[in-house]
């Protein structure tokens, strides 16, 4: 039976081991990777988050100059719900690794480094290894940015290595994220002197629910090429830790909205910043690139057709690829299933890390 002594696994599990939420430094994992990297060239992109939090994003490569990228991230979401040690990689009798971050996916990390360290010396090999996936894109922003090796390389593609089942994702929703915040007055809730700052939100709230049933049902926002056709609108609400007998002096209501290229985010756009001017409440956009989406016919979507034998596809969510795509076309692919991602039973299938090596590896070798 696989164990954790294959250098993938392995790999996998002291990755999974380092814990690299978004929100804190992930600077001992990148540093735990460049540790794999011998013999490449290696740039480091440090950076500092809006919350002041160091971060940093890796280049490296390899050989002659052109050919194809593996791409993964090294953040995590929270642990939310997790009821064993996120941080304790496990193999089970079923030959699934869990973790969190076992899927989603420092398991796809580990199988692009292993890959590219054993390309022949002749072959172009780059990893680009980012950071703030999961909240703004910022580490693949800041590569395909300032990054003067990964410009210099000529790159012909990159493939994003997020779990897709070994499958190639030729498209997939980007996203923009409100942010509105009204405003009270904090008080004792029995005096009446308070200004509850949730009354203040509820009418930007009617408008959103308005906006969340027309992405549902209109279908000129929807795009049939997608599973689901309608655009994810989702809400979180926030009163910063109030207890009940306090009258919130702010609310928060956060919404995520994912869309396909095919999609005018205009109308969104418009009347979620009407809702907020009309209600009075604060209101901040941050915008994800351009949803990344190939034709069915290009090459690099031909590419991981024929090398794993499954037809293209689309996804719903989003990936460091509409950052990336500014350096050269992206395919999403990569092993795992994705319905076990930002869940407290994440896990992935080992055979399938296994399995992805040597595909990652003739991704390389097609240069």
């Amino acid at each position: 039976m696989t164990d954790l002594n294959d250098p993938v696994l392995k790999l996998a599990a002291d990755l999974v081991a380092i814990d690299s939420r978004s929100f804190i430094s992930n600077i001992p994992v990148a540093e735990r990777v460049e540790q794999e990297l011998a013999g490449f060239e290696v740039e480091r992109l440090d950076y500092v988050d809006a919350a002041g939090v160091a971060k940093r994003a890796l280049v490296a490569h390899r050989g002659p100059k052109g050919g194809y990228a593996l791409s993964g991230h090294m953040d995590t979401v929270p642990a939310t719900g997790w009821e064993s040690d996120p941080w304790t990689p496990r193999l089970d009798e079923q030959g699934l690794l869990h973790g969190l971050g076992s899927v989603d996916m420092k398991g796809q990390v580990a199988a692009a480094i292993i890959a590219a360290q054993r390309a022949p010396a002749d072959l172009p090999v780059t990893l680009l290894i980012t950071t703030d996936e999961e909240t703004t894109k910022e580490g693949a922003r800041r590569i395909a940015r300032d990054s003067q090796l990964a410009k210099s390389l000529g790159l012909k593609g990159i493939v994003v290595a997020e779990p897709t089942g070994l499958a190639p994702v030729r498209g997939h929703r980007s996203h923009i994220a409100f942010t509105a915040v009204a405003r009270g007055l904090q008080a004792h809730s029995s005096t009446g002197k308070g200004i509850n700052a949730n009354w203040k939100l509820l009418p930007f709230l009617n408008a959103m629910a308005k906006m969340h049933e027309m992405l549902r049902t209109d279908p000129k926002l929807q795009d049939p090429d997608y599973d689901p056709p309608f655009s994810d609108f989702n809400l979180i609400l926030d009163n910063h830790g109030t207890a009940m007998n306090v009258t919130p002096g702010k609310a928060t209501a956060s919404i995520k909205f994912r869309y396909s290229a095919k999609v005018d985010p205009t109308p969104v756009l418009r009347a979620v910043r009407e809702a907020a001017t009309d209600a009075g409440v604060e209101l901040a956009e941050q915008h994800e690139g351009f949803p990344p989406e190939l034709p069915a016919d290009h090459p690099l979507v031909a590419l991981g057709t024929a090398l794993t034998g499954q037809a293209p596809r689309t996804a719903p969510y989003g990936t460091d690829a509409s950052e990336l795509q500014a350096l050269a076309p992206c395919l999403v692919l990569g092993p795992g299933d994705v319905r076990t991602a930002h869940t407290p039973h994440e896990c992935v299938s080992a055979a399938e890390l296994l399995e992805a090596v040597p595909i990652f590896a003739r991704v390389l070798a097609s240069a």
